[in-house]
């Protein structure tokens, strides 16, 4: 028989103690995560409807608006449930979530890159933009980046715990 330990959740220190103080640090998370999410929320729905930005750069702006959202929601909510209800422990599936979704950050570094290189093709090779740059170039580029940013992720979150 072997010497172990199992455990089921962690403590999360540096929430603030007292009620005000929780209160207003809930209503600072609040109104950075409404503005975060409008603002995102804005740029999906303008370079959706508008068919004049239906443009490569759009495109990539479109999905990094999306993925921010996807990051900013599912962190920032979990803080406010734990504000509000002084609750200071997390347990070991919300916090192998947490690092899943942190390490999917490199989707975001991957959509940075590509719209990085659209930008070079569309500057520095502007008569060959139309050839090079096309929509199924578009989708080969952005859906290897989210499989390899998932993977990346699932590898580190399966190593850490």
């Amino acid at each position: 028989m072997g010497n172990s330990t199992t455990e089921t959740e962690f403590l999360l220190l540096g929430s603030p103690d007292g009620w005000k103080l929780s209160f207003l640090s809930f209503m600072v998370f609040l109104l950075t995560y409404l503005s975060t999410l409008l603002g995102n929320l804005l740029i999906v729905t303008l370079t959706s409807a508008d068919q004049n930005l239906h443009k490569h750069m759009y495109f990539f702006l479109r999905n990094l608006s999306i993925l921010v959202m996807c990051f900013i929601s599912f962190n920032v909510l979990n803080a406010f449930v734990n504000s509000l209800t002084g609750n200071r422990a997390i347990s070991v599936a919300d916090c192998a979530t947490q690092i899943l979704v942190i390490f999917c950050a490199c989707d975001y570094l991957q959509f940075l890159t590509i719209m990085a290189w659209d930008h070079y093709v569309m500057i520095c090779q502007t008569v060959y933009y139309s050839i090079t740059m096309n929509p199924q170039l578009y989708v080969c580029m952005t859906l290897p980046s989210l499989t390899i940013g998932l993977v990346y992720a699932g590898v580190h979150t399966g190593n850490t715990f």
